[in-house]
């Protein structure tokens, strides 16, 4: 797989993110939506640092497990229950998906949701994947 993050002199310079990413491949993997849930099915962490984690660890296993990396993520979704908070914490988000996923960032786009499906979690990602 191929891909090129494109980031437009005319768009604000991206912090976190590309503006688009171009990807070539020949397997498609789409990610279903994660939230903090620890092997028992239980929101594990109570603060958004915590939960972040364990919601992208879970992503980034579930990519793993179909054959990819996080360097092949084209696309990734935030959903999070309180975007104030997310932007609170962005410094610390901002680290963690740095120490898990690298610095070859996804398409992103984080969005607030009134809850999730499970009422104590805070932030839901979900994305997908290009492989060779």
């Amino acid at each position: 797989m191929t891909t090129e993050r494109v980031n437009p002199p005319e768009l604000s310079p991206p912090a976190g993110f590309s503006h688009a990413v171009v990807a070539t491949g020949s397997r498609l993997v789409f990610l279903a939506g994660q939230t903090a849930l620890d092997a028992d099915g239980k929101v594990a962490g109570d603060t958004l640092p915590e939960q972040f984690t364990r919601a992208l660890t879970n992503l980034l296993t579930a990519l793993r497990a179909a054959g990819g990396t996080p360097a092949d993520l084209a696309r990734v979704t935030v959903y999070a229950t309180d975007v104030a908070a997310y932007r609170t914490h962005a410094r610390e988000l901002g680290r963690v998906w740095r120490e898990l996923a690298g610095r070859d960032y996804p398409a992103m786009a984080v969005v607030e949701v009134v809850r999730l499906w499970d009422e104590r979690a805070l932030v839901e990602l979900d994305g997908f994947a290009l492989l060779p």
